[in-house]
């Protein structure tokens, strides 16, 4: 989290800033599946509602250590909501209220940053990573950052999952973005621990130089803890939170270097995503033009991403999956992270 002067800094920011999220435009759904739907926060009070979401999946069930401001609202907030997309998952089939009425709940929320909307200037991946040597060899590239993903525990099922992912390629299409930026987590905060995932990603995930960014040099621990002919591949799957195999199986890479995150309990690694590496499957079951769970009807476009003018061609993907010189993992298919973990 941003410490001091920078803290406050951001808060004074954020206060004169209406989340990017807030408005009628973003009302509209990117993807319906039964009585799921994907869309954007649309008011402040579902933006305070997907906060409360990650409070009890940070704080209440994985090892979060909350401070008094978030325990008394029992909402994990940050002054980077404030500039932020929410992407949510609603339920219409969720009883709520106090007649039990039909009103959609959230069960399910990703946080999006686009580079263009940067108030700050900067990434929350950069609290733990050095972004800006990549941006700069990339100029012409459009980043988004995806972070604070969580799901509720009764919803950590295919189904959900499929409209998350659903909802992020659209959001992708609509604003021709060309690379994906965040961090995933392992829980706990030994890395010796995690010696095999963390050096088998070293290994067999590490970005090329041409996309490779750096943990800081005083948050920096070292991920090549095993060599090579040592790391037993299946094993090492077996140990990746689903979050990261499923970033691995749409073609991501890894960042140099883990972060050890106290408040959260967790190991970060940094996940660098560009959208021309997207596997063929993943393009493919979603559609070219996200358009595989569109709403149609009521005049909106069949792909919600058509919908927006000017928008450039979809990128060409990846012919293959998993990076170069990795498994495929067991689980096949989009949704095979049936279990997410946080990405703070």
């Amino acid at each position: 989290m941003p410490q001091g002067g920078l803290h406050r800094q951001l808060s004074r920011t954020a206060a004169r800033v209406k989340p990017l999220g807030c408005g009628a435009r973003h009302a509209a759904p990117l993807g319906r599946l039964g009585d799921l739907e994907v869309r954007l926060a649309a008011s402040a009070s579902e933006l305070r509602a997907a906060q409360a979401l990650r409070y009890r999946v940070f704080y209440e069930e994985m090892a979060a250590t909350a401070d008094p401001l978030a325990k008394r609202a029992r909402r994990d907030t940050d002054p980077f909501d404030a500039v932020c997309d929410h992407l949510l998952v609603l339920d219409h089939a969720a009883p709520s209220g106090p007649f039990r009425r039909l009103r959609p709940e959230i069960v399910g929320t990703y946080r999006l940053l686009r580079q263009d909307a940067k108030v700050f200037g900067r990434f929350y991946t950069e609290n733990e990573y050095q972004i800006g040597p990549l941006i700069a060899r990339k100029p012409a590239l459009r980043f988004l950052e995806l972070g604070r993903s969580c799901v509720l525990k009764a919803h950590r099922d295919r189904r959900t999952l499929e409209l998350l992912w659903h909802g992020i390629w659209a959001y992708v299409l609509m604003h021709g973005i060309d690379v994906m930026i965040g961090c995933a987590s392992f829980e706990g905060t030994d890395p010796d621990r995690l010696a095999l995932p963390l050096s088998y990603l070293h290994h067999r995930a590490r970005a090329p130089e041409e996309w490779r960014v750096k943990a800081r040099e005083r948050l920096h621990v070292e991920m090549n803890r095993m060599p090579p002919e040592a790391i037993d591949e299946r094993a090492a799957l077996r140990t990746l939170p689903p979050l990261v195999k499923g970033y691995l199986r749409l073609g991501a890479f890894v960042g140099d270097g883990a972060v050890i995150d106290r408040q959260f309990g967790t190991t970060d690694v940094c996940i660098v995503l560009p959208v021309e590496r997207l596997s063929a499957r993943y393009v493919g079951h979603y559609g070219a033009d996200a358009s595989r769970y569109a709403v149609s009807g009521r005049g909106a476009a069949r792909g919600p991403a058509a919908a927006l003018s000017g928008r450039r061609t979809p990128p060409r993907p990846h012919a293959a999956g998993p990076p170069a010189g990795s498994r495929r993992p067991s689980r096949e298919g989009p949704a095979a992270t049936a279990t997410p973990e946080p990405t703070v």
